[in-house]
């Protein structure tokens, strides 16, 4: 069964089982009533049978019956008896016994008793007159509460059900107003598929267990998301650092194979390889912390960065192949002030992955480098001299697999400026494009308090 329908079930069942329970305490409450009723109109035809018969010594007794029957209008099996001290019935014409003595002797004990007889109700009371001790017993059948009970169990059995059957409609109604953002979801979520990991559900406003429902699955997704590129990154981005040396070092050896050399020649070469492998291992490292993108595990990796120290590093590494303008501008005497808290070989990355991209679009041509401090933060701005990223791209280049190859006629996994982001993240960073100078990144890294 739907939740849908199991909802409107328990609620039919929850709000016609308390209309009954209300329909049932009206009804028999009324019923209650209506006895009472019957029965004081009983005792008050007692009453007046004893002020007619007793009291009224002067009037014969025939009389008085005619004045009875005239006056008082005849219940439904109405029987009336005057029982004198002998419990004899007298009075009346009809002297048949009809009550027996261990009733008679209650009335006279109690002085007023009722009771139901099957569907007869009696009354009897006693009445002491200057002729003598009397005992008065009046029964009848309510015809007419009978009559009333009927009508009125018709009617409420006619209200429940028609009651039952709109609670039923209204509570399906509501359910499936109040599931239609549930309904809705498992919509949405058929559309997530291993292609389209960044697809997420609409979370609502309403701060209900459906939207903390979505929250939850789009954290999930989320995660999924990071782990499925984890996997496609940490490929990519081993192929794009690792080739490099590993290119150096195949054609370092060959060379030092290719003919005989000096043993100080071998030594140079075997040297260069130590290095390049050096540089791989800290590459394999770094590469491997990116991979778990796990904030408390970076967190022991990190160290104090002076950034002014790593801009030159990285200035004398490219200028093997490019040709880089460095420029620092820092108005503080301090020097403590330019220093960060980072990772070293993973803020390399980064700084490589964007100064990579920015000779990458510019063909090659020069690219400065402006470190500049304001306030609380660290601001390298890199310029280069490319067509830049128009505006329609800038929320798109820093998203994974994102490449514009095919405008810039260059080769690329679309992965540098994707891993440089989630790097400066990790560091509390940012890296944003210049709405000033569309050829020229932002990136900001929070001071290290002292």
């Amino acid at each position: 069964m739907k939740i849908k329908d199991r909802i409107a079930l328990y609620f039919t069942l929850i709000s016609t089982s308390m209309l009954l329970a209300v329909l049932c305490v009206v009804y028999f409450t009324f019923m209650k009533f209506l006895q009472a009723d019957f029965f004081e109109r009983l005792t008050d035809r007692t009453m007046v049978t004893a002020k007619l018969y007793l009291e009224a010594d002067e009037i014969s007794r025939d009389a008085l019956s005619d004045v009875r029957h005239k006056y008082l209008q005849k219940l439904n099996g109405e029987v009336i008896r005057i029982y004198d001290n002998q419990n004899r019935a007298t009075f009346i014409g009809d002297s048949a016994q009809y009550w027996t003595k261990a009733t008679i002797n209650a009335v006279r004990k109690k002085k007023h008793l009722q009771y139901k007889d099957g569907e007869r109700q009696v009354v009897g009371i006693y009445y002491k007159d200057n002729q003598g001790d009397f005992v008065i017993l009046a029964a009848a059948t309510d015809q007419g509460t009978h009559n009333r009970l009927d009508k009125l169990l018709k009617i409420m059995l006619f209200t429940f059900i028609s009651i039952s059957i709109i609670v039923l409609l209204l509570s399906r109604w509501v359910a499936k107003k109040m599931l239609k953002p549930l309904k809705k979801f498992m919509e949405e979520v058929k559309k997530v598929g291993a292609k389209n990991l960044e697809f997420r559900v609409e979370e609502s406003q309403t701060k209900d267990e459906i939207d903390l429902i979505a929250q939850s699955f789009n954290h999930l997704m989320e995660d999924l998301e990071q782990a499925f590129i984890l996997q496609k990154t940490f490929v990519a981005n081993a192929s794009h650092e690792l080739r490099t040396p590993l290119t150096r070092m195949m054609i370092t050896a060959e060379l030092a194979l290719s003919k005989a050399r000096d043993t100080k020649a071998y030594q140079t070469v075997i040297q260069s390889i130590v290095d390049d492998i050096e540089n791989i291992e800290h590459m394999i490292t770094g590469l491997l912390a990116l991979a778990k993108m796990d904030l408390e595990l970076i967190e022991s990796q990190l160290s104090p960065i002076r950034l002014d120290e790593l801009l030159i590093k990285i200035q004398k590494e490219w200028k093997q192949h490019k040709n880089l303008d460095l420029e620092i501008i820092n108005h503080l005497t301090d020097n403590v002030a330019i220093i960060v808290s980072a990772n070293l070989v993973l803020l390399q990355i980064a700084l490589d992955n964007i100064i990579a991209n920015a000779f990458k679009f510019s063909d090659n041509k020069n690219v400065s480098c402006h470190l500049v401090e304001e306030t609380d933060l660290l601001l390298i701005k890199i310029i280069d001299q490319g067509p830049g990223i128009r505006a329609s791209e800038r929320d798109d280049v820093f998203k994974p697999f994102y490449t514009k190859a095919a405008d810039a006629g260059q080769k690329g996994e679309g992965m540098g400026l994707y891993i440089a982001n989630k790097i400066l993240h990790l560091f509390n960073g940012n890296i944003k494009i210049s709405a000033e100078q569309k050829s020229a990144f932002i990136i900001s890294l929070p001071i290290l308090k002292q």
